[in-house]
């Protein structure tokens, strides 16, 4: 059976492979909040980290979002939460010896050619497992600018003070960091438990203008959305804020614009209108964590990808994979297949969707099902840059400046000079270097033509004899991987 699901897959790659685009999204999430790096010393958890990060690299991922906030607290050096217990094993309790994990994985993911998103949660302020908060906790400041919830404590996301707040984390990470984006997930206001109300009378009293309180929670979700925005924009324009939200934004048995589905709705639930927050622009890319199999009777992962690509609006939309719930279901139109295939094939047929970030990256490095090794060799084998941003910038910076080859005892080496800008989003941060024969139709949109992305300016290249005609083209990438025009250069290897 091992056999037949692969020689299904190879069939199904082999399409896909065809048509692997230039610019992709290519994304991982690395969770903290479920305890995988709790009370790991400083040296066992890099070690792990940039073993995860090598597999991922060589499986052609582009971007990783590295959860550092995941209840009021900071997997970082912050200036306004305690330590996280999910790394110290103790809330308020630094790491030692000393280390920085967020600044760490900036470096170690850029030095891999990839983005690093610091993933945080909004509101969340207390995980129902954790039993002691340190006294250096928002909460001990201002104790009515919480909520209990099912044994959740929660920042109240109806009082401005805590989008204040929270606004000032952001802030704090996106200027001392380099981080390439910030990244929320699902929650706002906490999943809805049956026969639990929100406890928010008080503030609806305080705040509200009176009418619908969900209109009105909406609303308060909503200015957070746009201050966060603002806030990441205005401190560097170049860093990217999105939001990963849940599956499903309406069924339509509540509105008849909805998806054929039947779960929880992010609107009418979380109170998270995230069609809006494309509509307005307060999110530069959207992902829907997809998390169902194709043929699940209440949400079809089918009918929710077409609805979101028909949804897709202005700003970039990727797709949330399930790995282990898209490895453990067989394609329903070829039960010798599990659904990784299928799931691509939609993915990239679909018009609006740009890449996927894959849930979670763990069992990507594991190799479930052979997610990884189907990643390397055949969905991601081609280097891809990361989507256009041109609400955000799309001046591309200027040509790269004296390119040529200088022949060393090493063997030929590709020199140039980094073009001139002076402002930060106009200077080059990379470089991407297209290859062909000299008899190959030279062709920049084709994937298979760049050779590498590198952040140097030079490249290594290897003499056999010099039997072969080569010729090399540069480009110069800015933050946002708008790309310059090419630099030509000619090489018998």
């Amino acid at each position: 059976m091992r056999s037949k699901i692969t020689i299904m897959l190879l069939l199904v790659a082999a399409f896909v492979m065809a048509q692997n685009p230039k610019r992709e999204f290519r994304g991982a999430w690395i969770q903290s909040v479920n305890g995988q790096f709790q009370g790991m010393s400083r040296d066992v958890m890099q070690k792990t980290l940039s073993e995860q990060l090598d597999v991922l690299q060589r499986d052609g991922i582009n971007a990783i979002f590295f959860q550092v906030r995941c209840e009021g607290d900071a997997l970082y050096d912050s200036r306004y939460e305690p330590w996280s217990r999910f790394l110290t094993g103790q809330q308020g309790q630094a790491p030692n010896p000393y280390w920085d994990p967020l600044a760490w994985m900036v470096e170690q993911c850029h030095l891999r050619n990839m983005e690093c998103h610091a993933w945080i949660n909004p509101f969340r302020a207390k995980t129902k497992a954790t039993t002691t908060l340190a006294n250096t906790h928002a909460y001990f400041s201002h104790r009515d600018h919480f909520f209990d919830y099912d044994g959740l404590l929660l920042f109240d996301p109806g009082i401005p003070e805590n989008w204040d707040f929270i606004c000032e984390v952001i802030k704090d990470i996106v200027k001392r960091y380099d981080v390439d984006g910030i990244h929320m997930d699902d929650y706002f206001y906490p999943y809805p438990v049956a026969g639990v109300a929100i406890p928010d009378d008080a503030t609806y009293q305080k705040y509200s203008k009176g009418g619908d309180r969900g209109d009105w929670r909406r609303e308060n979700v909503n200015k957070f959305m746009k201050q966060a925005f603002k806030t990441v924009r205005s401190t560097k324009p170049w860093v990217k804020f999105g939001v990963s939200p849940f599956g499903i934004y309406r069924n339509q048995r509540t509105d008849p614009e909805g998806s054929a589905t039947t779960g929880l709705q992010n609107y009418d639930d979380l109170y998270a209108d995230v069609l809006k927050w494309v509509e307005e622009g307060w999110v530069d890319y959207n992902i829907p964590q997809l998390y169902w199999e194709i043929g699940n009777k209440a949400a079809d992962y089918e009918t929710l990808i077409r609805w979101w690509s028909q949804h897709a609006g202005q700003r970039p939309l990727y797709v949330g994979q399930d790995v282990m719930r898209t490895i453990k279901h067989t394609d329903p139109s070829n039960p010798n297949a599990h659904q990784m295939g299928a799931k691509y094939a939609l993915q990239r047929s679909l018009p609006g969707i740009y890449g996927s970030c894959q849930w979670y990256a763990k069992a990507v490095v594991d190799d479930e099902g052979n997610y990884g090794s189907f990643l390397r060799q055949y969905y991601h084998n081609t280097i891809a840059l990361q989507p256009l941003c041109p609400w955000i910038d799309s001046k591309a910076p200027k040509k790269i400046r004296k390119c040529k080859i200088v022949w060393t005892n090493d063997g030929p080496v590709l020199f140039w000079s980094a073009p001139r800008g002076r402002k930060e989003m106009d200077k080059a941060r990379q470089y991407a270097v297209y290859r062909f024969t000299e008899d190959q139709p030279v062709d920049f949109k084709d994937s298979r033509n760049i050779f590498c992305i590198t952040q140097n300016t030079y490249l290594n290249l290897e003499y056999k004899g010099g039997e072969t005609n080569y010729v090399y083209y540069v480009t110069a990438l800015d933050r946002l991987q708008n790309e310059s025009k090419p630099v030509k250069q000619k090489v018998s290897l």
